[in-house]
């Protein structure tokens, strides 16, 4: 039998299906999350630098403003079945490392390695370094005479790599902690968003004749590539639809929990971004929209004047904050479920022993975000991790049809199999067209996924020997070591 769960079904009675973990901790980690942090965390991690710089980057290739707009609710429409999909299998395997623990348990270790791997270097140190740098990029903006001083550059990369280690210090505090931060920080984010668009139709000026200036994309293969580029770059925006699967570990009542903080803070952003870019349509022009990174302030200056801009640049970069401490609440759980398992550094692995929390996969994912901050450009940055991070979801979803065939769902999603289908065919698409658009970058994202490979061996071969050597502690009499 099933009851009605959020926009899901639950097993219940006879047809009970009991979830991998319980409400208990998880080696080390304890269950301590409730609805509304968990939603908090998804909404954080999906709101962050993609919607506040990629718009006027989108506008370069689609030069029209209605059809960027449908590609952003096509986008949300797309993280919604990912959302749905993942809210399946997370419920039934609520543990810390997302698409990790998925592929791990529904294929093969190596693939959750790959995943893990990836997520490890790409999908959230690169989100970390980029959310750091919009967040310099905005205060530049706001204070232009600070950044006068020196190197302007230099200048921007000492401050995101300040703000980095400010919120990695508060994070090896303990989740509770980290969880309070970041609830403020997220309420701070929307409210700002809130009142932007709101003042902004209503105050600001602008024109919603400006949506349907500009021209056409090129006619074509030409065209439907620009498409999955932007679909590509608008999917990084979107990305967070699935944070809440990476503190599985912490989540208390998971198998409700996890499901309605997915769909729940999915549907939120999908309506917020669709009023921000209709916003940032209103108070700027296609032809003064192209190429503009920080787009935020730029609407802001039109909409309301010079003497506001700065004002809204603040809170934008403050708006930043809360993507940069979510992303360092989720990333070091993967490489701490990783290491547990026997597939990463054991140190990893390691619990702080009064705050809970993995300190040293804290640490070395802020080391290698760094790295990121200092050695990379945004754009660069920007396609790589797009193109990156839709590869793994894709192997995950399909993990769905898998799940069902063992009887362990606990969350049954609606609209099965449209969902993971609809989910599968258009990600596969949108990473296709995007690798012949810009073939340099995609091409080294799946370099790194085939650098994990030797890496899983290394590992894996470690793993066994120390599994033979503990069942094997002394040889046998009359044998050599």
């Amino acid at each position: 039998m099933y009851r009605l769960c959020g926009r899901g079904f639950r097993k219940t009675a006879a047809g009970q299906s009991k979830s991998i973990m319980n409400n208990n901790s998880d080696n080390g980690l304890s269950r301590r999350l409730r609805l509304f942090p968990v939603t908090n965390i998804v909404i954080a991690n999906m709101i962050g630098t993609g919607i506040f710089t990629t718009t006027g980057l989108l506008m370069m290739g689609l030069n029209n403003p209605l059809l960027m707009l449908l590609l952003w609710v096509g986008g949300g429409l797309l993280a919604m079945c990912g959302a749905l999909c993942y809210s399946e299998l997370g419920a039934a395997m609520p543990q810390a490392g997302g698409e990790y623990i998925f592929l791990s348990k529904l294929f093969h270790p190596r693939y959750g390695f790959l995943s893990g791997w990836v997520s490890f270097l790409v999908g959230f140190s690169a989100p970390i370094a980029l959310s750091s740098l919009g967040c310099s990029e905005y205060l530049a903006g706001a204070f232009p005479r600070l950044f006068e001083w020196g190197n302007p550059e230099l200048l921007k990369k000492c401050l995101s790599i300040l703000i980095i280690v400010m919120f990695a210090l508060i994070h090896m505090r303990g989740i509770d902690f980290g969880a309070r931060v970041q609830n403020y920080l997220t309420l701070l984010k929307v409210l700002l968003i809130v009142a932007l668009v709101a003042a902004g139709f209503s105050l600001g000026k602008g024109s919603l004749g400006n949506l349907f200036q500009g021209g056409g994309i090129e006619p074509g293969f030409a065209g439907w590539k620009t498409i999955g580029l932007s679909l590509m770059w608008i999917m990084f925006a979107y990305s967070g639809w699935n944070a809440a699967v990476y503190i599985g570990s912490e989540i208390r009542d998971p198998e409700r929990t996890l499901p309605l903080s997915l769909i729940r803070g999915t549907g939120i952003v999908i309506a917020l971004y669709f009023c921000l870019n209709l916003l940032y349509i209103f108070a700027v022009p296609a032809e003064e929209m192209k190429g503009v990174i920080d787009i935020g302030r730029l609407a802001a200056g039109n909409m309301f004047g010079r003497s506001l801009e700065s004002l809204v640049s603040v809170l934008i970069s403050f708006a930043l904050f809360s993507s940069i401490s979510a992303f360092i609440i989720l990333g070091p759980r993967v490489s701490y479920s990783m290491a547990r398992d026997g597939y990463f550094f054991k140190m990893a692995a390691e619990v702080h022993p009064v705050f809970r929390v993995p300190t040293k996969s804290i640490i070395l994912q802020c080391l290698l975000a760094i790295i990121m901050v200092i050695s990379g450009t945004f754009d660069q940055i920007l396609t790589y991790m797009g193109f990156s991070l839709g590869i793994f979801p894709i192997l995950a979803v399909i993990g769905v049809f898998k799940l069902r065939k063992t009887g362990k769902s606990s969350y049954v999603m609606p609209l099965y199999p449209v969902v993971p289908i609809v989910f599968v065919l258009a990600s596969v698409s949108i990473l296709i067209l995007a690798y012949f658009e810009r073939p340099v970058e995609s091409s080294i994202a799946l370099l790194t996924v085939m650098t994990g490979i030797p890496i899983y061996s290394i590992f894996n071969r470690k793993k066994h020997k120390s599994i033979r050597d503990s069942h094997h502690p002394y040889p046998e009499r009359g044998s050599r070591r």
